[in-house]
């Protein structure tokens, strides 16, 4: 089950970075001023009925821990923006990253709920 969220993110985060690039739809734009640590480029993202799973790069030493999901409230619709509150110093760059995962009672939404991402994408490093 767990590969074929990583495929189905893959091809999410391609496609997104891909239209990005090609000037298509833009990623949500809440403010992101005021929130703790630092905006966390992503590698992927993937939602499930009651989960949020993202996939972020590492030096060989991230965790859940090490980021924060904060959600906001946009025209109805729940969006995540993950942040970084604790560096990872490790020195073994990890090419596809780390996946995190927060169910939707974490987050404090109900199962089911809209979401998009506000982070930016970047593809993993080869």
């Amino acid at each position: 089950m767990r590969a074929v969220f990583k495929s189905l993110a893959v091809i999410v985060g391609f496609s997104a970075a891909v239209s990005a690039c090609a000037g298509g739809v833009e990623a949500p734009s809440v403010s992101t001023a005021g929130m703790p640590g630092a905006l966390e480029p992503i590698h992927a993202a993937a939602f499930t009925k009651d989960a949020a799973v993202f996939w972020v790069s590492s030096n060989g030493c991230t965790s859940k821990d090490d980021l924060i999901p904060i959600v906001s409230i946009k025209d109805g619709d729940a969006v995540i923006t993950l942040r970084r509150i604790d560096e990872d110093t490790c020195k073994e760059t990890l090419a596809d990253g780390v996946e995190v995962k927060w169910s939707f009672e974490e987050l404090g939404l109900a199962p089911g709920s809209p979401v998009s991402v506000n982070n930016p994408y970047q593809l993993p490093q080869t």
